[in-house]
C-alpha cells in the first residue's frame, strides 16, 4: 500500500530527473566521438529532442498537464526509434545511449501521467 502511495503522486524530483535526462540526449552525440562521425542529422535530432524533454520538465514543474508526460512519452519513443530510422543502429555505443535515454523518459513521463490520472481522480472524489 506504501508503494501505491509514493508512486501515485507526482514529485519534483521527477521533473529533474527529466531535464538531467534531457540534457544528457542533447550532448550524447559529443560522449561518444567518432561513433556516428556526427552525421548532422543524428545531432540535430538529439538536440532537438533533448531540448524539448527539458521543456516539458520545466513546464510540468510549473503546471502539470497531461499533454506534457504524453508528449515527453513519444519523445522517448522517438528516441529509442531513432537509432533506426537515422540508421545508426549498428554504430556502436550512441545506439545504446539513446536506446536507454529514450526508455528512462518514456517510462517517467507514463509515470507521471499515471500519477497526473491518479490525481485528477482522486480531486474528482473530493
Amino acid at each position: 500500500m506504501v508503494t501505491m502511495r509514493m508512486l501515485g503522486t507526482h514529485r519534483a524530483w521527477e521533473d529533474w530527473a527529466m531535464v538531467a535526462f534531457g540534457a544528457l540526449i542533447v550532448v550524447s552525440p559529443w560522449l561518444m566521438p567518432g561513433e556516428t562521425g556526427h552525421v548532422q542529422s543524428v545531432v540535430l535530432n538529439a538536440v532537438i529532442v533533448g531540448l524539448i524533454v527539458c521543456a516539458l520538465a520545466a513546464l510540468e514543474m510549473l503546471a502539470l498537464e497531461r499533454w506534457e508526460e504524453a508528449t515527453g512519452f513519444v519523445c522517448g519513443i522517438w528516441m529509442i526509434a531513432s537509432p533506426f530510422v537515422f540508421d545508426y543502429a549498428d554504430a556502436g555505443m550512441l545506439r545504446y545511449w539513446h536506446f536507454a535515454l529514450g526508455a528512462l523518459v518514456a517510462i517517467f513521463a507514463a509515470m507521471e501521467f499515471w500519477q497526473d490520472t491518479t490525481r485528477a481522480e482522486t480531486a474528482a472524489k473530493s
